[in-house]
C-alpha cells in the first residue's frame, strides 16, 4: 500500500517544489528568452517592411484633401442628391473654406486634386479664392454671386467631382492604373480608348519581363547543370565568375552595356572590321539592348537556385536509369529534370519578379517605348509629385508579385525547394 501512495505522489525536487511546475517555468524562461532573441529582428522587418507597405497601400486610396481644406463643403455636399446644382448652404460653405484656405496657403493643394478630374479646375479654384471673401450686393445670392464670379459654377459637373471626393478615401489612383474612370454611379468604366495607357504599360512590363525570363532560363538552365557536373575545384572556379558580376554596380554594368552596344561601340566596331556587317546595328537604346543588359545582370539568380538543387541529386540515379536500357535523354528528362522544376521554378519566379520593377537599364538603356512600370512609378514621385498614383501603381505592382508567389507555392511550393 505505502509502494503505490509513494508511486502515485506528484514528483518533487530537492528544494520541494514540484518538478512539474518547476519544468514549466524553466519552459516559460526559455521561450521568453526566444521571443526576446527574435524580437529585434521582428521590429526591424516590422518597421522597414511591412509598415512602408500599409503606407503605400494606404497611400494609394487616401483622399485629405477636400475632406480636409474644404470641410464645411464636404459635409453640407454630402446631402446633395447630384441633381442640377447644390443648395444655397453648399456654395456659402465654399466661400468660406476658400477664405480660410487663402489665409492658410492651401489653395495649391485643393486646386491640384480637383484639376486631376477636370482639366481647368486649378485655375477655377485659384480664380475664385483671389476674389475671397465674397460681398454680397443687396437681394444676391451666394449661388449667383460664384456664376457671376465664374460661369463653370453653373456647370453641375464641376460640383459632382467636388462631392465626390468628399471623402477621406477613393479608388481614383486605382482606376487611374488600371485606364478606368468612375462613372457618376460610382461603377468602374474603361476610359476611352485615347485616354488609356497604363494597360498596355503593365503588358509591356509583363511581356518584357516573360522573355527576359525565358532567355535567362535557356542560358541559366545549361550553365548550372555543367557547373553541378564539373569536379568541384573547376566547380568552385567558375562560380566565382557566375558572382563576380554581383560585386559590380548595376549602373556601372548598364553604363558598360551602352560603351558595347551603342553605334560607334566595340561590338559594331568589331563587326564591321570583320566585314560581317556593311553598317552599324541599332543596339542601344531599344528592347534588344534592355534585353541584353537585364539578362546579363539577372542571370546568376537562375544559376544559383537550379545549381543548388543540382548538387542535391545523387549521379547514381541517371547511370542507374542509363544502366537499365533508358536513353541518355529520356533519363534526363524523366528522372533528372523533375527533380529541379523546384529549383528553376525559383530562380524563375525570382527573375521575374525583379524584371516588374525594374528602373535603372530600362531607363538608360531604352527608348520611350521600353519603358515599364517602375519607370512611371518615379516619375509620379520625382517629378509630378504624386504620391497618390505613384502609390497605386507600386500598390498594383506589390499584387501582381503576391501573385506570383501564391501561384509559384501552389504549382511547385517552397517548401519543395532543396538547397542542397
Amino acid at each position: 500500500m505505502s509502494e503505490t501512495i509513494t508511486m502515485n505522489a506528484p514528483l518533487t525536487a530537492a528544494d520541494g517544489e514540484p518538478l512539474k511546475v518547476k519544468l514549466a517555468r524553466e519552459r516559460r524562461h526559455k521561450q521568453l528568452k526566444a521571443v526576446a532573441l527574435v524580437a529585434p529582428l521582428a521590429v526591424f522587418l516590422l518597421l522597414t517592411f511591412l509598415v512602408p507597405i500599409a503606407m503605400l497601400l494606404k497611400r494609394s486610396v487616401d483622399n485629405p484633401e477636400v475632406v480636409t481644406y474644404l470641410p464645411q463643403t464636404a459635409a453640407e455636399i454630402s446631402g446633395w442628391d447630384r441633381r442640377g446644382l447644390p443648395s444655397e448652404r453648399v456654395f456659402t460653405a465654399l466661400a468660406h473654406d476658400l477664405t480660410v484656405a487663402k489665409e492658410e496657403k492651401n489653395v495649391a493643394e485643393i486646386s491640384k486634386r480637383l484639376n486631376m478630374d477636370i482639366s481647368g479646375f486649378r485655375s477655377l479654384i485659384q480664380k475664385s479664392a483671389r476674389q475671397m471673401p465674397l460681398q454680397l450686393a443687396a437681394g444676391e445670392s451666394m449661388r449667383d454671386r460664384f456664376i457671376a464670379l465664374d460661369e463653370r459654377w453653373g456647370d453641375p459637373q464641376h460640383w459632382h467631382v467636388i462631392a465626390k471626393n468628399a471623402k477621406s478615401w477613393t479608388p481614383y489612383y486605382i482606376y487611374s492604373s488600371l485606364d478606368l474612370r468612375e462613372s457618376k454611379s460610382g461603377a468602374p468604366e474603361l476610359a476611352p480608348e485615347e485616354e488609356r495607357a497604363f494597360l498596355n504599360i503593365f503588358g509591356r512590363t509583363l511581356w518584357m519581363s516573360f522573355w527576359i525570363t525565358v532567355f535567362c532560363l535557356l542560358l541559366g538552365y545549361p550553365l548550372a547543370y555543367w557547373l553541378a557536373n564539373l569536379p568541384a575545384r573547376k566547380s568552385n572556379l567558375l562560380m566565382i565568375l557566375v558572382l563576380l558580376p554581383f560585386w559590380t554596380s548595376v549602373l556601372v554594368r548598364v553604363a558598360s552595356w551602352i560603351v558595347l552596344l551603342q553605334r560607334e561601340g566595340l561590338i559594331n566596331s568589331a563587326l564591321m572590321n570583320l566585314g560581317l556587317i556593311a553598317e552599324p546595328l541599332q543596339l542601344a537604346f531599344n528592347r534588344t539592348g534592355v534585353y541584353i543588359a537585364m539578362v546579363h545582370i539577372l542571370l546568376p539568380f537562375v544559376i544559383l537556385p537550379a545549381y543548388s538543387v543540382m548538387k542535391s541529386i545523387p549521379p547514381t540515379y541517371m547511370r542507374a536509369a542509363i544502366s537499365l536500357g533508358d536513353h541518355p535523354f529520356a533519363a534526363f528528362w524523366k528522372i533528372y529534370f523533375p527533380q529541379t522544376v523546384a529549383g528553376v521554378a525559383a530562380g524563375a519566379l525570382l527573375v521575374f519578379i525583379m524584371c516588374i520593377g525594374y528602373y535603372i537599364t530600362p531607363a538608360l538603356l531604352g527608348s520611350p517605348k521600353e519603358q515599364m512600370v517602375s519607370y512611371y512609378v518615379a516619375f509620379y514621385t520625382n517629378v509630378t509629385i504624386n504620391w497618390g498614383m505613384a502609390a497605386a501603381l507600386g500598390s498594383l505592382l506589390l499584387v501582381a508579385t503576391m501573385t506570383l508567389y501564391a501561384v509559384y507555392s501552389k504549382l511547385v511550393g517552397a517548401n519543395k525547394l532543396s538547397l542542397g
